[in-house]
């Protein structure tokens, strides 16, 4: 037995080398990455919306931090993705259009650059900084940034299931495969063995939850990207039954089986939120829970439109709000449950975000990072004001035209590549009202031009160059000359082309100077009877209104339909064009005695006998 005297001072030892011992390090956090496709910013409940069911996502806005002014960096997904992994806007990568994007058309007045097919290996993924730091990096679900040779292992990733070169699943219900273009069956990565008739979104979750299992004592990261909501519309048929009969009108948020796939989605979140919590990771694990894009809003497949972004303007391939707000939900460590931040945040934000908050090294200037941390914001501070940008050369397959865009401030400027036209719009009030002519606002679009300008410089952007297959508007073998409002050029700060399925047509005629043209080639000279499709709405007829090729006009008074979009055709004249060539038509008001001039939807003339 020790003597108390020995007992002080082996005491006293034990405290000196104690005080002289390291602390024991604090666990790593976790990470797990929700990126949904194709989900709207108001499909979740916690946003607003009266249809969709999202128990457990309204949940961790309770839990978290709700920002509600988030955005991807593209319209279309690959580019979105990429600035994920990297912190880079996609016109850096070269990067701007799902991969592998859609060939010109002859309708296109411009040709789109030539981007690269992949994720470059070069560039340094959140993935690969984070297992050289130690942690398990784990990838389910859509990868969509490159095949053989650049897929998700190949990018930083430890584990892949389901992840490959392609955007649409080969099925969402087992088996999980199907017919690849080289005739072959192919099968999902991983999920190669699947009990019939097992629902997709149900499988990447228990794949995921396995991952989390092996894992738990280890830091990990999963990025999990669920290929739901995406199209083709399937859904589970006991679930599309509980929405079967929600009746609504056009523009409102009704598609059962959309609303079925949200379900689906919500209770995966669900179930792996549970796994956090029954193995005691929740407490230090980071949820990040977004989208790649708006919702798609315009007929894209059978049972679309998938869903109505209102009030924001259109949806995925738009570079209006529609198209590039997103969800955006964080929660973990030292964020304030049910807090909201209203900064403007890109996609670009989430690669700085993470290396932060798990510790590491921020992105040097040499790295080209565009984004920046948000963790002053998750710390319920705030980011210094700084403008977003967007850069997207290409035609959408929703519709959308080929531009650029900055958000300064409340403010939001949108270039159109093709004519230079410009639009302005003070988010506050929405994107309703296009101010570019405004002579209050004439300094500040030429500022925002100029951030825009230099931005695409500053970072490399391709640009477009004249389609030389281009063919506007061409004349049918029949001799008909179709001229389809989503390919009009518009003029004047209101009048614009609407895309939502019930419309799809010029509208928003309430400007008396706001006008349109089409071009249109004839190759078979002769007579044309001209036939327009227009609706006109109650109180707004008497508007007249003059078609004019050239000399030749056409004047046209407008009569009440019943509705803007109670369409009717009505044949106003004769044109005659001697020689084959390209013309112009121009449609302009000369009054305006109610609150619209019409909706226009098409034009078409028609040859004679």
């Amino acid at each position: 037995m020790k003597s108390p005297l020995s007992l002080r001072l082996f005491l006293l030892l034990a405290a000196m080398v104690a005080t002289q011992l390291p602390a024991a390090a604090a666990p790593k956090p976790n990470f797990i990455f929700f990126l949904i496709d194709d989900l709207g910013r108001n499909d979740l409940g916690c946003y607003g919306s009266k249809f969709y069911r999202t128990p457990n996502l309204d949940r961790i806005a309770t839990q978290g931090m709700k920002f509600t002014d988030a955005y991807s960096a593209c319209p279309v997904c690959s580019p979105t993705r990429a600035s994920i992994m990297t912190g880079k806007y996609p016109a850096r990568l070269h990067l701007t259009d799902w991969l592998p994007g859609r060939g010109d058309l002859p309708a296109q007045r411009l040709a789109r650059p030539t981007i690269k097919q992949q994720l470059a290996l070069e560039e340094v993924t959140l993935a690969e900084r984070l297992k050289a730091a130690g942690y398990v990096t784990a990838h389910v679900g859509k990868w969509h940034l490159g095949g053989e040779g650049f897929e998700p292992q190949k990018q930083g990733f430890d584990i892949n299931i389901a992840g490959d070169h392609t955007g649409t699943p080969m099925s969402y219900f087992a088996p999980f495969g199907g017919k690849a273009k080289d005739g072959k069956q192919r099968a999902m990565r991983g999920l190669e063995q699947a009990n019939d008739g097992e629902y997709l979104t149900d499988r990447l979750t228990t794949e995921a939850e396995k991952i989390i299992a092996a894992n738990k004592d280890k830091p990990f990261l999963l990025y999990f990207a669920h290929y739901a909501v995406h199209t083709p519309m399937k859904a589970k048929p006991e679930t599309i039954a509980k929405y079967a009969q929600v009746a609504g009108k056009a523009g409102q948020q009704t598609n059962a089986i959309y609303a079925a796939m949200m379900e689906s989605m919500d209770e995966s979140i669900g179930r792996i939120l549970k796994q956090l919590e029954d193995l005691k990771l929740a407490d230090n694990t980071y949820v990040f829970f977004t989208s790649d894009n708006g919702g798609l809003a315009t007929l894209e497949g059978p049972s679309t439109p998938a869903t109505i972004n209102s009030p924001l303007r259109e949806g995925k391939g738009y570079l209006y709000e529609g198209g590039i707000r997103v969800p955006l939900l964080v929660r973990g460590p030292g964020i304030k449950a049910g807090s909201t931040t209203t900064n403007a945040i890109s996609s670009v934000d989430y690669f700085p975000t993470i290396l932060e908050l798990a510790g590491l090294a921020a992105p040097t200037a040499e790295d080209k990072v565009d984004g920046v941390t948000l963790v002053p914001l998750l710390n319920s501070g705030t980011n210094a004001p700084r403008p977003l940008f967007w850069h997207y050369p290409h035609y959408s397959n929703q519709g959308g035209k080929p531009g650029g865009a900055i958000r300064d401030g409340d403010f939001k400027l949108i270039e159109f590549y093709e004519t230079g036209r410009v639009e302005l719009f003070d988010l506050k009030s929405g994107e309703n009202r296009n101010l570019a002519e405004d002579p209050a606002h004439t300094a500040r679009v030429k500022t925002m031009v100029g951030k825009l300008d230099a931005w695409r410089i500053k970072t490399g952007a391709q640009m477009m160059q004249p389609n030389p297959a281009y063919r506007p508007s061409p004349q049918a073998a029949d001799g008909t000359i179709t001229m389809l409002g989503k390919h009009a050029d518009v003029f004047g700060p209101m009048l614009r082309f609407e895309p939502l399925p019930h419309k799809n047509t010029l509208g928003y005629w309430v400007n008396p100077t706001d006008w349109a043209s089409w071009e249109f080639e004839v190759v078979k000279p002769g007579k044309f009877t001209m036939e327009i499709t227009y609706g006109c709405g109650n109180g707004s007829g008497g508007s007249e209104v003059e078609f004019a090729v050239g000399a030749q006009k056409l004047l046209f008074k407008v009569e009440q339909t019943g509705g803007f979009q109670a369409f009717v055709k009505r044949e106003i004249g004769e044109l005659t064009f001697d020689k084959p060539g390209r013309y112009t038509l121009t449609v302009k008001p000369k009054s305006k005695p109610g609150p619209a001039v019409m909706d226009l939807p098409q034009v078409v003339l028609k040859a004679g006998k």
